[in-house]
């Protein structure tokens, strides 16, 4: 390695290095983070759902729920908490992750075409149901840092927690999925507005204000073959 690619590593390590510590700080000063510890969520993502629940109502006693990427629990331990002993809810995550009291942990990659199989048995074993009334997805790709790598990624995580929703949703249910803003988005949001009766944009304050991620709503599913 001659003296210019030794100065380059170096630098790039240095840039890394001073990446992490910046990202550290802030996430250690964050005061949702804070709150997390303090109200014992598993992370800060629980207050965009909690947000969201305010403001739709989406969550109620004795639903069954299907929470995609749910590690480490966030959204899941906000869902169990509204939809009560009488509900369920059905975690999904590639990572594994440790199941609350009232939820069934599902471990696999939505990419996987036998994990939906394995979530539909799940939801009939739990429920005694073969459809369920929210399907909610907090998923994001490894962000690179180039949006024309992260926004394709984003958008095929959102196709995966749609296509999972529309086999599973019963008539006039909920779909939540987070996405990017960017390319592609406007096309996504007007196919789903041929499934559902209404759908919306939703921005938590809790959501970081450098981020462009924003949650689609769609209420009132009208059906796999509408």
């Amino acid at each position: 390695m001659d003296a210019i690619d030794k100065t380059a590593l170096i630098l790039c390590i240095v840039v890394c290095m001073s990446s992490s510590q910046a990202w550290l700080r802030e996430h250690f000063s964050d005061p949702y983070v804070k709150q997390a510890k303090q109200q014992g969520y598993p992370s800060r993502a629980a207050y965009k759902l909690l947000e969201i629940q305010a403001k739709d109502h989406l969550l109620k006693s004795g639903h069954v729920v299907v929470d995609l990427g749910a590690a480490p629990g966030g959204w899941s331990y906000v869902a169990r908490e509204h939809v009560g002993s009488q509900g369920v809810v059905i975690a999904v995550d590639q990572q594994p992750m440790t199941s609350l009291a009232g939820m069934y942990f599902l471990q696999g990659d939505l990419n996987d075409p036998t994990l939906l199989d394995q979530l539909k048995q799940a939801v009939k074993e739990r429920s005694g149901r073969s459809t369920v009334d929210l399907v909610i997805s907090d998923m994001a790709p490894n962000i690179s840092g180039e949006k024309s790598i992260d926004q394709p990624r984003s958008l095929h995580l959102v196709e995966l927690a749609w296509d999972c929703a529309r086999q599973l949703l019963k008539p006039r249910g909920v779909f939540l999925a987070k996405a990017f803003q960017g390319s592609g988005l406007d096309d996504l949001i007007a196919e789903l507005r041929l499934h559902f009766e209404h759908v919306k944009l939703r921005k938590p304050q809790s959501s970081r204000s450098r981020s462009s991620e924003v949650y689609i709503l769609g209420n009132g599913f009208l059906g796999y073959n509408q």
